[in-house]
């Protein structure tokens, strides 16, 4: 077949979805690397002594030189200069590096080498970072959590420079088309991370006669190691479409200064970045401790070991069940045929009935919690496509926060009302958990793709990297608050499943609530100064 030498690859719906697919497939192993320790919190305390500030410290630490030496400044720069290509292949040769550090940090041969004896003793006190209270190691912590937070600093640098590319890589392929939708259908896959890492990072810890929390990380290197051939393949289709429309990776401008300062005078900007930073800190560091705080404020019992559901084939058998309420939810939305999109919905609502069943019968936190993303994957296309024609991106963010806040209410006051009724507690914790996540589908689905009406194109990698590092500010804060909160709000608890969230849940709560306010004010300035952020993103030719 040839193609009219006037039509591009991203004039093909086919083929601007299938590079979607491969950055957001890139970002599903990213985000399962990211929170591949976070389900098994409870087992790093009783292999590698890791208790709640040395597991907040280490979580923390993804984004620690994106804030502290502005890495993430430097990848929006990277980004406008050299383009989606070059960025999007070294954002995956850094994400592998800093993954590799972080297992070989929780081997056993770690353990017993001399690198864990030199970290022992130093890198307990950091002149300057200190004092300012911003040191990423602590007299005390333990070696393995101090090169496992060096290998994580060195993935987050990865995982953020590919979240700006991914983000510019979509513009670039769907602006003036259905980029909302795009942005929601990218994040919706990705998020399945969040739900696979849940089910099998424990499930390669247990796995043989004894625990080895390193099998885990090593799973998500592999996987890493998927995303960068994502990535390469995904250069040469890129490399095609600018071949075809002339234009260059590389910018014949050098970088200015005053584009930032461009950046930075807008309201709007700032408005935006600031409900990013609130709304993202209420979620991602409250995934890196969610299954604890199950473990901790639900009752289970005990799964004979020869049961079915203490074995590995249930574990996958779960994980397809798990495919299936995301792929029919998300087709459901494409579908113009009522009675497909029907019976799609219908396979999706029953499955995910399966899906909870089997998290209860199994008794682990973990596979509760999986159901995080799942109603997320099915209304984020909703959500992009109505913005896309509809507009409204600002009210949903106000939606969004109020969502939030309930949630971390329910699960700081209702949920442990229900500590002694198995099945009570479940259920309110997966409703809960799923209302979750689908306020968290409503960021990607309005946030994101208002950035471009904020700023000029020609600058919008760094002011995603902007956006990025604003929020890496809390994302390396609020795991290590969390952690800190724990251990002061529960002195003398030596048992990890016995800890009172409260106080870190009403914390995250009033992350909400602040957001909800910027919501507000920024529906205000959107109105005044005519952003357009509740406008829709196609607009209708006369």
């Amino acid at each position: 077949m040839t193609l009219d030498k006037k039509l591009t690859l991203r004039d093909s719906a086919a083929m601007r979805w299938t590079a979607l697919l491969l950055l957001a497939l890139a970002m599903f192993c990213s985000y399962i690397f990211m929170d591949i320790l976070s389900p098994i919190k409870d087992l790093m305390q009783s292999t590698r002594d890791w208790d709640s500030t040395a597991f907040g410290t280490m979580q923390g630490s993804e984004t620690f030189l994106n804030v502290f030496v502005f890495f993430l400044i430097f990848a929006g720069i990277i980004l406008d200069k050299m383009g989606v290509r070059f960025t999007a292949l070294l954002s995956g040769v850094v994400m592998l590096i800093g993954a590799v550090i972080k297992w070989y940090a929780v081997t056993e041969t770690f353990h017993a080498s001399s690198i864990a004896q030199w970290f022992d003793a130093n890198l307990n006190y950091i002149p300057g970072f200190d004092e300012l209270g911003i040191s990423p190691f602590y007299r005390g912590m333990p070696a393995s959590a101090k090169v496992a937070a060096v290998g994580f600093m060195i993935f987050g640098c990865g995982v953020e420079m590919a979240g700006i590319t991914v983000s510019r890589g979509i513009v670039k392929w769907f602006k003036g088309r259905e980029m909302a939708l795009a942005m929601g259908s990218e994040m919706a896959l990705a998020r399945l991370g969040v739900a696979t890492c849940m089910i099998f990072s424990p499930m390669f810890a247990k796995l043989g006669e004894y625990i080895d929390v390193s099998r885990s990380v090593a799973f998500g290197v592999v996987l890493l190691m998927v995303a960068l051939i994502m990535f390469i393949v995904y250069f040469f289709m890129d490399k095609r479409l600018d071949a075809q429309t002339g234009e260059a990776e590389e910018k014949d401008d050098p970088f200015k200064v005053s584009d930032i300062g461009a950046i930075l005078r807008s309201s709007g900007f700032w408005l935006v970045a600031l409900l990013c930073v609130l709304y993202y800190s209420a979620i991602f560091p409250f995934q890196k401790y969610a299954v604890n705080m199950l473990q901790c404020n639900l009752t289970f019992t005990e799964v004979p070991s020869d049961s079915f559901w203490a074995s590995n084939t249930v574990t996958v058998v779960q994980y397809v069940i798990m495919l299936v309420v995301a792929v029919a939810a998300f087709m459901s939305n494409f579908s113009k045929n009522k009675v497909a999109k029907f019976s799609m919905l219908s396979l999706a609502i029953v499955a995910l009935v399966v899906f909870c069943y089997m998290g209860y019968m199994r008794q682990s936190a973990e596979t509760i919690f999986a159901v995080f993303p799942l109603l997320a994957v099915g209304i984020t296309p909703i959500l992009g496509s109505y913005v896309d024609h509809r507009g409204k991106a600002a009210s949903m963010l106000v939606l969004g926060s109020v969502l939030l806040i309930l949630c971390h209410l329910t699960f700081a006051f209702i949920l442990p009302m229900f500590k002694g009724s198995q099945v009570g507690g479940v259920i309110i914790a997966y409703i809960t958990i799923l209302v979750l996540g689908s306020s968290f589908s409503l960021v990607p689905a309005s946030l994101w793709p208002s950035v471009p009406k904020l700023v000029d194109s020609k600058i919008i990698g760094s002011a995603y990297a902007l956006i990025f590092w604003i929020q890496n500010i809390g994302l390396w804060l609020f795991p290590l608050l969390i952690g800190k909160v724990l251990d002061k709000t529960n002195p003398g608890v030596t048992d990890p499943t016995a800890l009172n969230y409260t106080a870190p849940l009403l914390m995250l709560a009033l992350l909400g609530v602040a957001a909800l306010v910027l919501g507000f004010i920024l529906k205000r300035v959107d109105k005044k100064k005519g952003y357009g952020l509740e406008e829709p993103n196609i607009k209708k030719e006369n």
